[in-house]
């Protein structure tokens, strides 16, 4: 397992993470699984083993029961593994039980604490931006979270480019705690990140977690053009996360993955990682699955080391079109460029 420090920090992390979206199948995440607490505790068995040394979950996650089954799986060896979790979606009809508030996120790290039976969480990530909420009032909350010694590093999650560079100007300009890290979805068939947050990220210091980063299973090679059963998978459900824009595009990653994979021998779901973990600012990938087999699989991506015609036959399928202003970039800035920006840009120069 290799292990890279998490943005500007002094913290490594394995190159993946744990994903427990499917512990708990409360509701409405039973359509990601419904692992329970023997499960859990396996497959975190099968990661701890694997080298993997970060565990992400979240509060929304089946109501806390997610939370709660990673406290019942860590017991007793809390100190060998580091957790992730966040804060503020919904959690119950109050109109202050969401949100980025100094209120919600107090409130929602200490009923965290208790569901996870720890003192303290390593990373503390807010899971989305809320835009009525000011943004210094947000940071302060965390900063004080960490000064108490209930948090050890902040993070952000789903935040847009504009949104991350103004949480991170007001801490830096009230003397907060700065995110070290950011989580997001970033796949071969999502490439948006590569427009801001990556450069961001490179800019910043900022690590990434990608969550989702097979798409759901998508990139997985379960479905092929013309064939292959949808049923169960929830892009095609009303959860419709993550959105498929193109299927003929889908079906063109999905062909060149899965030709790559057939002359190795291996699954198109290790390619995909593979792919994604020699990306630029990519720090750790966030790998959940319905069953040990699965995870068993994505776990081996690590052993995968693609080869430069590989790389560039994914690279050209899945590029993204160049929006405005990249496009007048390339044209016309193309002289005075720096690392953040080419790590859109060069593909185009």
């Amino acid at each position: 397992m290799e292990y890279r420090l998490l943005g500007n920090s002094g913290l490594k992390v394995s190159v993946l993470t744990m994903g427990t979206m499917t512990f708990g199948g409360r509701r409405v995440f039973a359509m990601t699984g419904s692992t329970d607490a023997a499960g859990a505790r396996r497959q975190i068995d099968m990661c701890l083993d694997a080298g993997v040394n970060l565990i992400d979950t979240a509060n929304v996650y089946s109501w806390g029961l997610s939370e709660e089954i990673c406290g019942q799986a860590v017991k007793g060896r809390r100190d060998k593994v580091l957790i992730a979790t966040k804060a503020r979606m919904p959690m119950s009809d109050d109109p202050n039980d969401t949100g980025a508030s100094r209120h919600h996120i107090v409130a929602q790290c200490e009923a965290s604490l208790r569901r996870l039976g720890t003192d303290y969480v390593d990373l503390y990530q807010i899971h989305q931006w809320d835009g009525q909420t000011p943004v210094e009032e947000t940071m302060e909350a965390l900063d004080t979270l960490v000064r108490a010694g209930k948090v050890r590093y902040i993070g952000a999650s789903n935040y847009s480019g504009w949104h991350l560079m103004k949480a991170l100007a007001a801490a830096d300009r009230r003397g907060y705690q700065r995110f070290v890290s950011q989580q997001i979805h970033y796949t071969l068939e999502a490439r948006e990140a590569e427009y801001e947050l990556v450069p961001i990220s490179l800019d910043q210091g900022l690590g990434i977690l990608v969550w989702s980063p097979i798409a759901g299973g998508l990139l997985s090679g379960k479905i092929r053009r013309g064939k292959g059963a949808t049923e169960g998978m929830r892009q095609f459900t009303e959860w419709g996360e993550p959105p498929i824009r193109d299927q003929g595009r889908l079906f063109d990653i999905i062909d060149a993955l899965v030709k790559i994979a057939d002359g190795r021998g291996v699954s198109a779901a290790r390619i995909a990682l593979a792919w994604l973990l020699g990306r630029p600012g990519v720090t750790s990938l966030v790998i959940g699955a319905r069953t040990d087999a699965q995870l068993a699989d994505n776990l081996k991506c690590v052993e995968i080391g693609l080869t430069r015609e590989e790389r560039a036959t994914l690279d050209k399928v899945s590029q993204p079109p160049l929006l405005y202003p990249y496009w007048h970039q390339v044209r016309t800035a193309k002289d005075r460029l720096g690392p953040a920006d080419l790590a859109l840009l060069k593909p185009y120069l």
